[in-house]
């Protein structure tokens, strides 16, 4: 039995979900910015960073086998060390001449790294703590993780702006200057996994041995795949599937291209907006208005009970694609530019608890609860994953304009969905 040195989880949740949340947005959403500030095309932008975020769909494929070696500690510690060897790498290959294949290639691995990280991870917080430590840190882990985000968001890319400003100023081009700047970033990304890994090599706990499950790696894949079969044999489990499709329809076609459509120039169809004021506007109002809506979203569905509000939580949801659609068309001002993205981030938040809280409540409930809910949320990430995929190529082929009107078009069967949606277990309701 090794020694219990970690008297409160404080000294390691916080920092280890932050961990967690910095590789996931800088993929996702930091480095389309900044390929499109390097010139690369948006269709291509938005396959690749969709592409590369595969691992995070498909996690649960290889989670049993972290069972077998070492423990969870160990690939906590080394997936960020990984990571942060990732995004040095990444600062270098900027300089290549076929760099965004080179970025590609090294991001895809972090992606992988940073999956695996998600899962040792959640297994070590379960491991670790009691189940009312469990529910009394569970806010701390979702702060640090949206926290990420925030600085991801926020502050690195308004950083990016201002370095952009300063290299410009010194006589560099606008290439030049945006390189220079996102190498930077890059090696800050770096130099923070890299410290992460040292602090939590020190810090994490170790104090539960991994469990090794009898057999081997054999036993342990029948394993997987007889819990496999019990998800797809579910009641209404293909409606279910259906349902957290288009979900998240939307939402997967518009997470690429909001970005790049903020980013690209007036004449261009888009907003015409700097790293700094995305930077500022995502990382301080978006935040803030994430957090609050996600507050009130579980307030409202535990008074009401989740089938009672699920075609209300739809339609929130959905809402900012009819104010981006608009944006599109009349290419508004700053302040009104806020709002909306206020609305957005307000919206996401409330919107995406229902969609959280249906597949703990209605797909996931069995024997293998665990299991069942990394399944479904697997389904749904690779549903963003490759409506993402295509976003870039059907927003060069129609304009900003009419992509967004696509987008409206497609969010429809969710709406009908919802109105004849079966529960297969009782709702709560006041």
């Amino acid at each position: 039995m090794t020694d219990k040195k970690i008297s409160s989880p404080l000294k390691w949740v916080p920092s280890a979900y932050f961990a967690m949340g910095l590789p996931f947005v800088v993929l996702n959403m930091v480095c389309v910015l900044m390929f499109k500030g390097l010139g690369v095309a948006d269709s291509l932008i938005a396959l690749w960073t969709s592409v590369i975020m595969f691992p995070w769909t498909i996690k649960f494929l290889w989670s049993p086998f972290l069972e077998l070696f070492r423990t969870k500690k160990f690939f906590v510690v080394t997936a960020q060390l990984v990571s942060g060897i990732g995004f040095g790498l990444v600062a270098l290959a900027l300089h290549l001449p076929h760099f965004f294949a080179a970025c590609i290639a090294v991001l895809g691995v972090v992606a992988l790294s940073g999956a695996t990280h998600d899962v040792a991870l959640d297994g070590l917080y379960m491991d670790e703590l009691s189940v009312q430590d469990q529910s009394k840190y569970i806010g701390w882990q979702g702060a640090f993780y949206n926290l990420a985000k925030l600085v991801a968001t926020g502050l690195l890319v308004y950083v990016a702006g201002v370095l952009m400003e300063c290299f410009r100023k010194a006589g560099a081009d606008g290439h030049s200057a945006a390189m220079s700047s996102w190498t930077v970033i890059m090696a800050a990304c770096a130099v923070i996994m890299a410290a992460l890994s040292l602090y939590h090599s020190m810090i994490l706990p170790s104090s539960v041995e991994t469990m090794r499950p009898e057999g081997n790696a054999g036993s342990v894949w029948r394993d997987l795949v007889e819990v496999i079969r019990e998800f797809f044999t579910k009641k209404h489990i293909w409606l279910y599937i259906l349902f957290i499709i288009f979900y998240r329809l939307g939402e997967g076609f518009v997470m690429k291209i909001v970005p790049l459509f903020l980013k690209a120039g007036i004449s261009d169809g888009g907003l015409g907006l700097s790293e700094q004021q995305i930077g500022l506007y995502y990382g301080t109002f978006g935040a803030a208005a994430f957090v609050l809506g996600s507050l009130l979203a579980g307030y409202y569905i535990s008074h009401f009970g989740l089938k009672r509000t699920l075609f209300s939580l739809v339609c929130i949801f959905n809402l900012p694609f009819l104010v981006y659609t608009y944006f599109a068309w009349v290419q508004p001002s700053s302040m009104l530019l806020i709002g909306g993205i206020v609305l957005e981030y307000f919206c996401y938040g409330f919107g995406f608890v229902g969609l959280t809280l249906f597949m703990m409540q209605q797909v996931a409930p069995g024997k293998h609860q665990m299991a069942h809910y990394a399944f479904a949320s697997g389904i749904m990430n690779l549903s963003v994953m490759m409506t993402g995929a295509v976003s870039g190529f059907l927003s060069d082929a129609v304009g900003y304009k009419w992509f967004f009107v696509i987008v409206m078009a497609a969010v429809i069967p969710v709406f009908v969905m919802t109105k004849f949606l079966p529960f297969t277990y009782a709702d709560k309701e006041s």
